[in-house]
């Protein structure tokens, strides 16, 4: 469609049509996968270059995700922005506009970009129907690590029952009402700033700096259908991920149950009940996994103190050294625990932040590298030691990570 525009024009090759067409395709799938309402497509070409209008019936605007370059998901928009000169949205009832210019005359139209929040709606309209819901507690790291694994859940999910039941449209309805309720907590719940200074990371991502005692979200009322359908997608994503199949690795059970309180708060509350404050339920399994095609002896059989853990976040070799380091007199003691449980609490939502973010978008700040970090012997006491982890892919898409531990100075 847009090359024959170009042709009918008759503006020569147009180098930037190739771009376009890049662009094109991203905010268009945006529009298919998280609206789930009908799309509109504009495009208007003239001496000066190209514009495009896309056109859906979500009032949510497209938001860039700062996530890493290595991730499956959530990097269309930044894509966009390299390509083109110009892009924006704006409200359309009753959902939204998304546009993009290319060429080389200034976008006259530039100002008609608009930044408004997801379940938009007029101050003043008298149909109003607002609830703020307040969320108590809110683990900060957890919930934007929660962010990015949910996105990729969530997209992997859709095009596994489109597999499976071909184009129904039920299935983009249910995608994008989880996918505004995912906005929704986006935007309104706060993102740590923390850099990518190793040191600094470890300075500043610890308890209770990585903590929102309260944060205030105004939604709709009505938006507590979409909070109970993403509770149910990504229970049953989740469910299927676990099962190993999937290029998404399975959920670790602090994430699983942050999105069930932030969703069960969020239809309580519109309800008119009592907010409940966030914690961690006791006695929490990682994931199951099979066991890693792998040798252990080359660390159990180490000089060094090197702890190995898989990527359902369990220890599964310890060198003697690393042993006696801990406090622990045997491997069993330790084998098959999580590696939380060497880990100081004020320490546990970096580990799975960290840990999450690194095999959903191949984040890897603090690999590869010594850091200073403090580790939780046996006997409760904290000994300040130089870590240095890496991570090793194995068959079958699997990961092992290795943590060479020395003594701090």
């Amino acid at each position: 469609m847009l090359r024959q525009a170009v042709a009918d024009a008759d503006l020569g090759d147009g180098e930037w049509v190739d771009d376009a067409l890049v662009a094109i395709s991203e905010i268009v799938t945006n529009a298919l996968v998280h609206a789930g309402t009908p799309i509109g497509l504009t495009i208007r070409v003239d001496d000066a270059g190209v514009r495009v209008e896309v056109a859906d019936g979500s009032p949510h605007p497209p938001r860039p995700r700062g996530y890493a370059v290595t991730a499956g998901t959530g990097r269309g928009l930044s894509l966009v922005e390299e390509l083109v000169r110009a892009w924006g949205s704006r409200p359309d009832e009753p959902g939204k506009v998304v546009w993009f210019e290319l060429g080389t005359t200034p976008a006259a139209e530039a100002a008609e970009a608009s930044v408004f929040s997801g379940f938009s709606v007029d101050a003043d309209s008298p149909e109003l129907d607002l609830v703020d819901v307040v969320l108590l507690q809110v683990p900060l790291l957890t919930h934007a690590a929660w962010q990015e694994h949910a996105a990729s859940l969530l997209r992997e999910y859709l095009l596994s029952q489109l597999d499976d039941e071909g184009d129904d449209v039920s299935l983009f309805e249910a995608h994008a009402a989880a996918g505004d309720a995912m906005s929704a907590l986006f935007e309104q719940i706060p993102a740590p700033e923390l850099g990518d200074d190793p040191e600094a990371i470890m300075a500043s991502a610890t308890e209770p700096a990585v903590t929102e005692e309260r944060v205030v979200l105004r939604i709709p009322t009505s938006a507590a259908d979409s909070f109970r359908r993403l509770d149910e997608v990504l229970e049953s994503a989740a469910a299927l991920s676990d099962e190993g199949a999937w290029l998404t690795v399975p959920t670790q059970p602090e994430l699983r149950e942050l999105r069930r309180w932030l969703c069960s708060q969020v239809r309580a509350q519109t309800a008119g009940a009592d907010p409940e404050a966030w914690q961690i339920p006791e006695h929490l399994d990682p994931p199951t996994a099979p066991p890693l095609d792998w040798d252990p002896s080359e660390v159990t059989d180490s000089a060094r103190a090197v702890v190995a853990a898989d990527d359902s976040d369990r220890i599964v070799a310890i060198s003697a050294s690393a042993l006696e380091m801990l406090g622990y007199d045997d491997a069993a003691s330790l084998t098959g625990q999580r590696l939380l449980s060497i880990i100081p609490w004020r320490f546990h939502q970096a580990h799975l932040a960290g840990f999450t973010m690194h095999l959903t978008n191949g984040r890897s700040l603090l690999l590869d590298r010594p850091v200073t970090v403090p580790v939780l012997r046996q006997d409760g006491v904290e000994q300040l030691v130089d870590v240095t982890i890496r991570s090793t892919r194995m068959p079958h898409g699997r990961h092992l990570f290795t943590a060479e531990i020395e003594r701090h100075p």
